[in-house]
């Protein structure tokens, strides 16, 4: 497969998963009397997963995630040659997921960037006030999790076809779990694109969504190329 394709649908894919997962929080959360509450935000971030990883996975592997494509070149599996396009697309696909978004959204009276767009944060921006290192800690666990998971998943000794769904239940888990803590990121385009959007503090906090999620998937990757598929 041509490596512009693969780049077109890594764009697409994380297009999507910034429009459906931020999308269902910024306009359906709290909707009146039938919002769908952190349930449905979260179910939302693991079908926006699911449903891209059958239509592209097998066109580029569905990672819409820089540090899904970190983990995965650190666990052997994905070439560093590919490394800087795919977040770069990734990257650029959530950006523009993200002002979509807003142009949806600021179609409504009353509506306000202050209140974040669905931004990652922590301390006074974390949706239940936890504190950075809190924050920290989370997204390094939790892209550790995603990243064994989806390893595992994909695993040529794992049951054929089930990857998809296996990968988008373990997102939305993530998202039950850490909503409350930094709104989760465990994917730096997800939290880059809304952060470019809104600026201000988001911008200012961006940095530990970059960092945290590349540190617990690339420990991932390593943790599982040298003990689940040592011989």
């Amino acid at each position: 497969m041509p490596l512009s394709k693969k780049l077109i649908a890594e764009f697409i894919g994380t297009f999507w998963l910034v429009l459906g997962g931020c999308g269902s929080a910024v306009l359906a959360a709290a909707f009146p009397e039938v919002g769908i509450g952190l349930a449905g935000v979260a179910l939302a971030f693991g079908l926006t997963v699911l449903t891209m990883a059958f239509a592209i996975g097998h066109v580029s592997g569905c990672h819409l995630n820089p540090a899904v494509s970190v983990g995965l070149w650190a666990g052997g599996r994905f070439p560093a040659s590919q490394l800087l396009p795919y977040i770069i697309a990734q990257v650029l696909g959530g950006i523009l997921a993200a002002w979509v978004l807003y142009m949806i959204a600021s179609g409504k009276a009353g509506f306000d960037l202050a209140g974040g767009l669905a931004s990652n944060g922590y301390a006074e921006h974390s949706p239940g006030g936890y504190s950075l290192h809190s924050g920290l800690l989370t997204e390094i666990v939790m892209t550790f999790m995603f990243l064994i998971v989806i390893l595992g998943a994909t695993d040529r000794r794992a049951p054929a076809g089930f990857a998809p769904i296996a990968i988008g239940l373990c997102l939305t888990l993530i998202h039950l779990i850490s909503i409350p803590v930094t709104n989760t990121s465990v994917n730096p385009a997800r939290s880059t694109g809304p952060a470019v959007i809104v600026g201000g503090w988001a911008l200012a906090q961006l940095w530990l969504f970059w960092v945290a999620p590349i540190v617990g998937a690339a420990v991932a990757g390593f943790v599982y190329r040298n003990v689940f598929e040592k011989e």
